[in-house]
């Protein structure tokens, strides 16, 4: 909680060295100090979501990716406000000066209804005809274009930088604007080092098999040409395939054991980016971003005897795997896996092996269909209830409704510990 604290704390931190300077060197009127203040904290904002969709490692560790992108996209919807305040309450001394404005504020806000439906999942994962709607329209719009009109936050933040330039009674002030350019090229700078320079010097690898499981879920298996020594159980990675039929685009996947030499993956073939990937043949070359997760520190930070409760549906099961082969001799633990279709149980034989040697400490449920909130109630022990930690993955609307369930038979909000599988 402390460090998902902190991170929010940017929304305020963040814009502050700016807005003092400008204040300090500012001989304007109050009122109109405070609407150039106004377009100058979004400007941080619209700076600070660019700093956060680099993924930076050390912060998914310390709060999880998900609260990272959580702020990321808030932060868009945060700038409009201020940015609005400022372009309705302030005049541009030029043409020009005041069109890069208007553009910079309608590209904003473009990106913001175009990421509402395609890039984030927080309508479509509870709505059903939100869901449909943005299928069909995938079959129009591609990923690809949608990373790229992503990337139009970035022709906004350089439209705002020389509207600044171009406004005489605020370029007037050389330590603010100096501060002010410092921001701007330290985070696009980073940005196009952690996207360009960076992949360069991440984990590589190469497939060593690529096989099916049923007619729907693949595994592939990639062997690292140097240790995952920062991985971790329950741990995903972002994988860049150097397959031409996939393109060259970063998605993530679940680690499913915890080694750190060859790394598997569980992938069901569902979306338009996982439907070919049974076309990835051995031998392909593959860049691993990450690792990312945050289930094995939560895990070590309860050294008591609390149970763990691994609640996976259908390739929801793949980090769990990891976690529970690390701790199936240390730790009690129940696991409950959901899935579609009787052949969808691939790693059946696998958890009975884990059983058979975790001495009692494990139990494994598994069933056809989700588990209902009475189901929940009969399968689960009192002190798994009561005093359990749970980890809930799989996709999103199942994990919004499982959390559901979790809570209305008395777990509490702070035990429950989730993964969705679409970022």
């Amino acid at each position: 909680m402390g460090g998902k604290l902190l991170l929010w704390s940017l929304v305020l931190i963040f814009p502050l060295p700016l807005v003092l300077a400008l204040n300090l060197q500012s001989t304007d009127v109050p009122s109109m100090r405070l609407y150039i203040t106004w377009g100058l904290i979004a400007y941080s904002w619209w700076l600070l979501a660019i700093l956060l969709s680099v993924r930076p490692t050390w912060l998914g560790r310390g709060v999880g990716l998900p609260s990272v992108y959580a702020l990321h996209g808030m932060l868009g919807v945060f700038a409009l406000v201020p940015a609005y305040l400022h372009k309705e309450n302030t005049f541009a001394p030029d043409d020009l000066s005041r069109l890069l404005g208007d553009w910079g504020f309608y590209a904003a806000l473009a990106v913001l209804c175009y990421s509402v439906v395609f890039m984030s999942g927080w309508l479509t994962d509870r709505s059903r005809l939100a869901l449909k709607v943005k299928s069909r329209l995938e079959t129009v719009f591609r990923r690809r274009l949608s990373v790229w009109i992503h990337r139009l936050n970035l022709v906004v933040v350089l439209m705002i930088w020389l509207h600044v330039h171009l406004i005489g009674r605020v370029n007037q002030h050389f330590w603010f604007m100096t501060l002010f350019d410092l921001y701007t090229v330290v985070v696009l700078g980073t940005y196009v080092w952690k996207k360009w320079v960076a992949p360069d010097s991440f984990l590589t690898g190469a497939v060593q098999e690529n096989v099916a499981l049923n007619d729907s879920t693949r595994q592939i298996a990639i062997a690292l040409h140097r240790t995952a020594t920062a991985s971790r159980p329950g741990d995903f990675y972002f994988l860049s395939f150097d397959d031409t039929g996939l393109g060259r685009e970063w998605h993530p996947f679940s680690a499913t054991d915890e080694r750190h030499d060859v790394l598997t993956f569980t992938i069901r073939q569902t979306g338009d980016y996982t439907s070919k990937i049974g076309s990835v043949v051995p031998g392909t070359a593959v860049r691993l971003e990450g690792p990312f997760g945050r289930f094995d520190s939560v895990l070590k930070a309860r050294t008591d005897d609390t149970p763990l409760v691994l609640v996976g549906m259908g390739a929801g099961i793949a980090p769990l795997l990891s976690l529970t082969a690390e701790y199936l001799t240390a730790r009690r633990i129940h696991l409950l896996w959901s899935v579609r279709r009787a052949d969808d149980a691939y790693y059946s034989r696998l958890l009975e092996q884990y059983e058979h040697r975790s001495g009692g400490l494990l139990t494994v449920t598994t069933q056809v269909g989700r588990f209902h909130r009475n189901q929940l109630s009969t399968v689960l022990a009192e002190e798994e209830v009561t005093r359990g930690e749970f980890f809930v993955v799989g996709p999103n609307p199942a994990v919004l409704a499982t959390q559901r369930m979790l809570r209305r038979i008395g777990v509490s909000r702070s035990r429950i510990h989730h993964e969705r599988l679409t970022m």
